[in-house]
């Protein structure tokens, strides 16, 4: 990943999503580090198809050290693109209460996600609906710090 402010980083064109992005960055995370009361972190993530940086705002859980996502998309049939990036190119940047680092995504294997998953749905309750919307298995993506 490029050092930040180095490349251009193409904000979420969702306007809400950009609204929040926008008040996080400006307030170096004082503000935007929650959504409607669900904590947010901030992910930058390399087109697959532009090679461009984008970056948008999500939920997140914590497992240790680990951040953790659900690639919900609100029950949507298919995967969100930033999902879909990161699993052409796992090295992500992270934003979060006003600190940037560098993670290495992963998908939460079967193995972990049901405890995870259940973390996640205690955390942002309405991701167990999204699950019963679509016929496709909502990722848990796991992001490891980089040291």
């Amino acid at each position: 990943m490029t050092a930040p402010g180095t490349e251009e980083v193409q904000d979420s064109p969702t306007g809400w999503v950009a609204d929040h992005i926008r008040e996080y960055v400006e307030s170096n995370g004082e503000r935007g580090r929650t959504w409607r009361g669900y904590p947010t972190l901030l992910i930058t993530v390399r087109g697959r198809k532009s090679g461009k940086l984008h970056r948008t705002a999500l939920i997140y859980g914590r497992d240790g050290d680990n951040y953790l996502l659900v690639a919900s998309q609100g029950g949507a049939p298919k995967h969100p693109a930033w999902y879909l990036n990161l699993t052409a190119d796992p090295e992500v940047r992270v934003e979060v209460d006003g600190k940037t680092l560098v993670a290495r995504a992963r998908t939460a294997t079967p193995e972990e996600k049901p405890e995870l998953w259940q973390r996640m749905v205690e955390i942002f309750p309405p991701y167990a609906t999204y699950q019963t919307k679509t016929s496709r298995q909502i990722p848990v993506v796991i992001l490891e710090p980089v040291d």
